[in-house]
């Protein structure tokens, strides 16, 4: 009987041992709970998904074509507008020739940019203020003016070219008239079939012959085969084996000339 009580004694203790140490173990963050699996879904890393395929390719239209060339009506409004540009006297002479770039109303050129373009051509290294003679200088509408440069349609020029100094320009050529200079649009937009170059190396041709005629200078011809075509000679009536030139100086600084015409 003895034996048996001290059994259950034994029994009853060891159970109450156990439960303590569980007890312990859960509730106070023991190393039963470290050792225990994370409760929480694990976190697999996201498998990127697979990029769309390209979408098929598309054909884009193509854009309209741009305008490259300005209308050249054969007849204009007769009145003009003057650009408001104003530069910076350009060459060393004593006394600048003042002049106002007007375009002929209703055209396709901006009176602001072809004044802007004709300073520049006025202004070049080759061009007339390499003689220390000569000096220019661009003003705008209402300023005091030696001259005025215009550029027109065929027939308004070859009105004003006709009252000015009589000669019939036939609506393909320019001219110097007592005030100034007149450009033909044609001329402006498109050249010379003569000239193999840029329009504005040909629009420079224009400027510097019609006022080389302002400035005093008559027309000349070829020099010889291969040489630069003297700025005064009328390019556009043909060359004579010269070679095309917009400039009055060569780029040694050399005045280009020829036997006059």
């Amino acid at each position: 009987m003895l034996l048996t009580a001290l059994l259950a004694v034994a029994l009853l203790g060891a159970g109450a041992f156990l439960w303590d140490g569980l007890r312990d173990g859960l509730w106070d963050g023991g190393d039963a709970r470290q050792d225990a699996p994370d409760a929480r879904p694990s976190r697999a890393t996201p498998t990127p998904a697979s990029p769309p395929p390209p979408p098929a390719a598309r054909t884009t239209p193509s854009p309209s074509p741009t305008r490259t060339t300005t209308e050249v009506p054969e007849r204009g409004s007769g009145t003009f507008v003057t650009a408001r540009s104003g530069g910076e006297t350009v060459g060393e002479g004593s006394r600048p020739l003042r002049y106002v770039v007007e375009v002929e109303e209703g055209l396709d050129v901006s009176p602001s940019e072809a004044a802007d373009e004709i300073a520049g051509i006025l202004a070049a290294p080759r061009g007339w203020t390499h003689d220390p003679d000569n000096a220019f200088r661009l003003v705008g509408a209402g300023a005091p003016h030696d001259l005025s440069i215009k550029i027109a349609t065929p027939a308004t020029a070859d009105a004003l070219c006709w009252e000015g100094i009589g000669q019939d320009t036939g609506g393909e050529y320019n001219c110097e008239v007592p005030d100034g200079v007149v450009v033909n649009l044609r001329r402006w937009v498109e050249g010379s079939p003569t000239f193999d170059g840029p329009i504005h190396d040909y629009r420079a041709l224009i400027i510097n012959h019609e006022m080389g005629h302002f400035l005093g200078h008559s027309h000349m011809t070829c020099d010889g085969e291969g040489r630069l075509a003297p700025v005064m000679m009328q390019q556009i009536k043909g060359l004579d084996g010269c070679v095309a030139n917009a400039w009055p100086y060569d780029e040694d600084g050399g005045l280009v000339t020829g036997p006059a015409a």
